[in-house]
């Protein structure tokens, strides 16, 4: 009975010195194929191919291991470790993630992206320390988002997005300082957004359409270009730091419950290509000093405001600015001749307007003649809903100078200045 054993433990040891997997990284492949659902697995996927009879790594692309992860040498050992588990989107269901004990040291990326995976994102995942890619966007992941996840310092890039996440933002991602890209939105995510501010590596943030909550972050990392916190319950204000962010070209706080004045900062800002701030409640906006003509701004949408006043012709200096929309607000007067100019001819190396849409508001008189000598197709240009010549007859002008009329016009009674 004893040689048995002893023939039986040689022949193990013998197959494992074969094996070009090491044997952990084996275990861990077969465990994440048995915690999903399978029903889930469809025919032709690529975990339906998994056939841990053979070898992972010796068989990768072959009919029993046809895809979904890599294998690499990562030492003199000539075994080979697990570096990357990217599945096929096949529509992958499992709630029992957490279950996994995720050792795979040497996993640099892990993508379960637009799957059916639920439950609550693993604490394990604190076990992948050399991973740079955690992408678990669009599946049905629940719960909050693990304090543990701040132990992946090597981790560059994080998406989050399209899921049911709840409760705040840990402040534990400070710790991932190596972070480039962070995208948690499209979950309901609470409480006031953190500070940030030891990502210097971060250059693009989205974490619209949560539940967030307080003002806007007053420090931000120095090293964004972009930044998205749209669709969520901020309040107060654009903090003047904002102008701090001197890479920073994307800028989209709309939908949110912003007030107050938009700062003059924003036009004035030296690296600032795209606002938007639509869909909040500013009701003023201030005139920046050098009244535009460093502004490196190419769009601007304060649609859908408070904004009240005359229309800031200050906008019409940018020598950029290309599309400007001021729709839904409450502006007043008549339209700058300095728009018009700026949409049918525009100095040299200036950039023409070719979207001006100023609908919506309380503007009134007659338009301006170069309005009316607009070439077709030369730009798009919206006036309607206000009380501009002959009102209560609007007439406005879209694609160039097409003409149209509408017999709606706000109850208003311009009070000439």
């Amino acid at each position: 009975m004893g040689v048995l054993v002893l023939l039986f433990t040689v022949a193990s040891l013998l197959l494992l010195a074969e094996s070009k997997t090491f044997w952990e990284d084996t275990q861990v492949l077969k465990q994440l194929k048995n915690t999903l659902d399978p029903n889930s697995v469809a025919q032709g996927s690529c975990i339906s191919s998994w056939d841990f009879k053979v070898d992972p790594c010796d068989s990768l692309f072959s009919d029993r291991f046809t895809c979904g992860f890599r294998c690499d040498l990562v030492d003199d050992s000539g075994v080979s470790r697990v570096t990357e588990i990217g599945l096929d989107q096949a529509g992958y269901s499992g709630s029992s993630l957490s279950s996994l004990s995720w050792n795979f040291p040497y996993l640099e990326t892990l993508d379960l992206s637009g799957n059916f995976f639920s439950g609550s994102l693993p604490e394990s995942f604190s076990n992948l320390t050399r991973l740079r890619r955690l992408i678990l966007s669009g599946n049905s992941f629940s719960g909050s988002i693990p304090a543990s996840i701040g132990s992946l310092t090597n981790l560059e890039e994080l998406f989050l997005d399209n899921n049911y996440l709840q409760g705040s933002i840990p402040p534990s991602l400070n710790n991932l300082v190596s972070l480039n890209r962070l995208e948690i939105q499209a979950n309901s995510l609470s409480g006031e957004f953190p500070k940030l501010d030891s990502l210097t590596s971060l250059y693009y943030l989205d974490a619209g359409n949560n539940a967030i909550t307080g003002q806007v972050p007053s420090t931000f990392p120095p090293s964004l270009i972009q930044i998205s916190i749209r669709n969520n319950s901020l309040v107060g204000t654009v903090p003047e730091t904002i102008k701090q962010l001197g890479s920073l070209q994307v800028l989209d706080l709309s939908h949110n419950q912003l007030g107050d004045s938009v700062p003059a900062h924003l036009f004035s800002h030296p690296s600032l290509q795209q606002l938007t701030l639509s869909f909040n409640k500013f009701s003023s906006l201030q005139t920046p000093s050098s009244a535009g003509f460093q502004s490196q701004l190419i769009a601007v949408d304060l649609s859908n405001n408070n904004l009240q006043g005359f229309l800031p012709s200050f906008m019409a200096l940018m020598p950029k600015l290309s599309a400007l929309s001021l729709e839904n607000n409450k502006f007043t007067g008549i339209i700058p001749t300095q728009y018009a100019f700026k949409v049918a001819v525009p100095g040299t190396g200036v950039s023409p307007f070719v979207r001006l849409l100023l609908g919506g508001n309380y503007l009134y008189g007659p338009l301006p003649g170069p309005l009316l000598s607009m070439k077709p197709g030369s730009a798009n240009v919206g006036l309607g809903n206000n009380c501009l010549y002959r009102c209560p007859r609007v007439f406005f002008f879209c694609q160039g100078g097409d003409q149209k009329s509408s017999s709606e016009c706000r109850s208003f009674v311009p009070v000439i200045p």
